[in-house]
């Protein structure tokens, strides 16, 4: 009785476009909250009965609340038409976690569901083979995403009122990276080729740096959070790795690199955060133990150049690295083990550097359409398609932005799951933040933000778009404040 749950969370949808008009962020955040509680209280066995009654006051209340809908009869038909035609995000959940087979030999969750990525891509191309090459999987009309959304066109959602606030801590040395805590709106930390790495707090104002943390010899080349974010891993051109606890700033613990190279990037696996994976400018990825800090048996692997960028799929069960000649690498992780098994390489250009490599399993709610956003020095950003369980990739489309020689990062935006449309920011080094719709066959452009004064290196979301971050090669720092509809 899986799917009355998926028509209640239809029918919360279907209304969300009326509350708050003014806060549509509080919107998406009520939807999401929404559909974890109704995927728990779907575990709990209540009588299909009682499952049929509880969807009939729900939808009662709503009319009387917010009075009817659009259409006579329409969230009705709306709850049926979700469950027909695409099983929502609620029953894959669901499916995900109750297979028996998705659990590895020490109770990780592995990346085995009722369809491969294979099966899917498949699927998804003959459903949809009809729509413009290069587009994804998001239906144009899709009603939930919209509703979600505040029935706002990109160019409405991506419109940004100005600066909200500017760090120069850094300046005058790069900033590579700028990140926002996980699933937090108001916690920033950069980290500097000047060797320390800042943790931001946004409000209450004005925007303060609570800690600096000091104690690489020379630039810090990378950082991210862990999933609860309570601690830090930052990889140095020092050749160390470093534990942070973000509570205090203090070192928990520093990891020399095993082969003494520089340390060029990380990134920690998403299922178990006792794992990072660090690659070096010897060209190995290793995959360390933070915990004793030792490599993990069988976790290291060869490229064919320095080790620039990295990232998991969202189960943690693909790994991508790429390289400063050209290359991106596809790796099987043993969920159980920690061990790297190499599977695919893509030469995506030879001899231009691969500075970002971004993951996103789930780019709309109507269909599932894995995808990898890279940048390579190229002056374009490349969006690809993963098309099997392997990693290999097959380029979607491309996006005109400029890059050459600096080493430019782009992200998916965090609720394009609930647009319309599906959206990614890059920066760029004529200055300037771009946005683009992924879906448009021409004029993609969404958005431009002016207000570097060197090239862009990195861009981050807070996690309900109200605010973006960027750095720049001269070390500035600048939190955009988007325009509330």
């Amino acid at each position: 009785m899986a799917a009355v749950w998926q028509q209640v969370l239809a029918v919360d949808a279907r209304y969300n476009a009326y509350r708050t008009p003014t806060f549509p962020q509080f919107r998406t955040q009520y939807i999401r909250r929404r559909s974890q509680l109704l995927r728990e209280n779907a575990k709990a066995g209540h009588p299909p009965a009682l499952r049929r009654q509880y969807l009939r006051l729900r939808g009662q209340l709503l009319g009387q609340r917010y009075g009817p809908l659009s259409e006579p009869g329409s969230a009705r038909a709306y709850s049926n038409s979700i469950v027909r035609s695409s099983r929502t995000t609620l029953d894959r959940m669901e499916d995900f976690e109750d297979d028996p087979r998705t659990l590895g030999a020490r109770g990780h969750r592995r990346s085995v569901s009722r369809g491969s990525y294979q099966l899917q891509a498949q699927m998804n191309r003959a459903v949809y083979e009809d729509r413009p090459p290069g587009s994804v999987v998001p239906t144009s009309a899709a009603e939930a995403s919209r509703a979600m959304a505040g029935d706002t066109s990109l160019s409405e959602n991506y419109a940004f009122a100005g600066m909200y606030h500017v760090f120069d801590q850094h300046v005058d040395e790069a900033v590579p990276r700028v990140r926002f805590a996980n699933d937090d709106r108001h916690r920033l930390a950069c980290c500097s080729l000047d060797g320390s790495i800042s943790l931001c707090q946004l409000v209450p104002a004005p925007p303060t740096v609570l800690h600096v943390l000091r104690g690489h010899t020379r630039g810090v080349s990378d950082f991210a959070w862990s999933l609860s974010n309570d601690i830090l891993v930052s990889t140095s051109l020092d050749g160390t790795m470093r534990i942070w606890a973000s509570e205090d700033g203090r070192c928990i613990r520093e990891i020399p690199d095993l082969d003494g190279a520089e340390l060029l990037c990380c990134t920690f696996q998403p299922v178990n955060n006792n794992l990072t994976v660090v690659g070096n400018a010897k060209h190995n990825v290793h995959v360390m133990n933070i915990s004793t800090g030792k490599k993990v048996k069988g976790g290291s692997s060869k490229l064919t150049g320095r080790v620039l960028a990295l990232s998991f799929d969202a189960p943690g069960r693909l790994l991508w690295a790429g390289d400063d000649r050209g290359s991106v690498f596809s790796f099987l992780f043993d969920m159980a083990t920690g061990k790297l098994t190499k599977a695919k390489r893509l030469v995506v250009h030879e001899g231009s550097p691969v500075t970002s490599i971004s993951a996103r399993s789930w780019v709309s709610r109507e269909a599932r359409d894995p995808s990898l956003l890279i940048n390579a020095c190229l002056s374009k950003l490349l969006l690809y398609r993963v098309v099997d369980n392997e990693g290999t990739l097959q380029l979607k489309r491309s996006f005109p932005i400029e890059q050459s020689s600096h080493p430019v990062r782009s992200i998916f935006c965090p609720l394009m799951s609930f647009r319309q449309g599906a959206c990614v920011v890059t920066g760029s080094e004529d200055m300037c933040v771009h946005f683009f719709d992924v879906e448009r066959a021409a004029k993609a452009a969404v958005n431009k933000l002016q207000g570097h004064s060197a090239p862009v290196l990195d861009v981050s979301f807070n996690c309900d778009e109200s605010l973006l971050a960027s750095s720049d090669a001269n070390g500035m720092v600048i939190v955009w404040r988007r325009e509330q509809k």
